[in-house]
């Protein structure tokens, strides 16, 4: 028979499609998964439509639609005084994963380090490990999740080819502070480490904090690959619609990747967006929705035996529950979804090692019938 020595031996199915099966099997209320349960802005569907009905149906551009790359490049100018060109140094992808998986393909070589931080995203390790580089784990310190600068430094060597982090930070919904920023800036000044900034989450900050994009940054702006996902800014995470901004020299390798991973991106949707996203006052609507959210979702919690973590934005809320059970993460998330039919993740998924804390994360980015449900269950627990 066959024999295949598998280059992700460890990897089996994510828990996001475990936990998200368990809540159907269960017809459980699923906080696990994160991507919204309301509609996208109508009028962004109407655009939709009428771009498809207009003719956009063949190959755009490998970068994406020139238009949308304008917009993008409008768009980071005027919040974080970036300048990038839209020819050059702008690049419309297939979903963050995928601009996350190319910046990687591009510039990491068999023998390389990649430094991440614990919790970390799913897709990172094994973007690294199949294009031949080794993850190297700096773990955040508990409770607030903050970067231990100290130990970043001397996780650096020689064969340190890139640090990939994400602010707001999934799973934790710690921000970076400006502080990291500089501290990040000091350790690669001088280097020829590239930075991946994982930037999906930055409409959603809460309490008057400031999202530091590594483009407010300029020494750090030079080395660094962006990424942004309208999936999370409007509501459509099954349209698979991102972005890259990185300097024209580090853009060129990217593009190289690029056009053989996915080519380009549906067209009707840059279309759509490219109209949609010049439109003011989406951001800060955008803002207000989700600390609404996730002020009823403290609130309501605050009265049981969850303790909450700090959450300062993304649409998670991540919380301990040993005032509840003893168990393991993953043994409690499940025993939740199948007697209280409310589904979490386990944040031990998100460590490497699997590391349990007893933390769990839900995601409020649902409906007010939905959230309201849900809290009604977890304030008897």
């Amino acid at each position: 028979s066959l024999s295949i020595e598998s280059r992700l031996p460890e990897v089996g199915t994510t828990i996001f499609t475990v936990m998200s099966a368990l809540a159907q099997q269960h017809g459980a209320i699923n906080l696990s998964q994160g991507f919204p349960d309301f509609e996208p802005p109508a009028e962004l569907l109407s655009l939709l439509d009428k771009h498809t009905r207009a003719g956009h149906n063949q190959y755009p551009p490998m970068a994406g639609v020139p238009a949308l790359r304008e917009a993008i490049a409008a768009k980071v100018q005027a919040l974080y005084g970036a300048s990038y060109s839209p020819d050059t140094e702008v690049t419309v992808t297939a979903g963050a994963t995928q601009a996350i998986f190319t910046a990687v393909a591009a510039l990491v070589r068999p023998g390389d380090e990649v430094i991440v931080f614990a919790p970390v995203y799913d897709s990172y390790g094994p973007a690294i490990r199949l294009n031949g580089g080794t993850p190297v784990v700096s773990t955040l310190k508990q409770p607030d999740y903050r970067p231990d600068w100290d130990e970043v430094r001397g996780l650096i060597s020689p064969r340190t080819r890139m640090i990939i982090f994400n602010t707001p930070h999934n799973p934790t919904g710690t921000v970076w502070t400006a502080e990291d920023l500089q501290a990040l800036q000091a350790l690669v000044d001088g280097t020829n480490i590239v930075i991946v900034s994982d930037e999906v989450y930055e409409h959603m900050v809460f309490d008057g904090v400031r999202h530091e994009s590594v483009m407010r940054y300029p020494r750090l702006a030079e080395r660094s690959f962006v990424i942004s996902s309208f999936g999370k800014t409007y509501h459509i995470t099954g349209w698979k619609v991102a972005y890259c901004l990185a300097p024209r020299e580090l853009m060129a390798e990217f593009r190289k990747a690029h056009q053989f991973i996915v080519f380009t991106v549906h067209a009707p949707s840059q279309h759509a967006l490219a109209e949609f996203m010049v439109k003011p006052g989406w951001y800060e609507q955008l803002r207000a929705l989700y600390q609404g959210k996730r002020d009823i979702f403290r609130q309501a919690l605050g009265g049981s035996r969850f303790e909450l973590l700090p959450c300062q934005g993304t649409y998670f809320q991540c919380v301990k529950y040993g005032a509840i059970s003893d168990e393991g993460d993953v043994a409690f998330v499940q025993r939740l979804t199948r007697e209280h039919g409310v589904a979490a993740i386990p944040v031990s998924a998100f460590y490497p090692g699997g590391d349990d804390h007893g933390v769990i994360r839900f995601c409020f980015a649902k409906s007010a019938a939905t959230l309201g449900r849900a809290l009604e269950t977890l304030v008897k627990l």
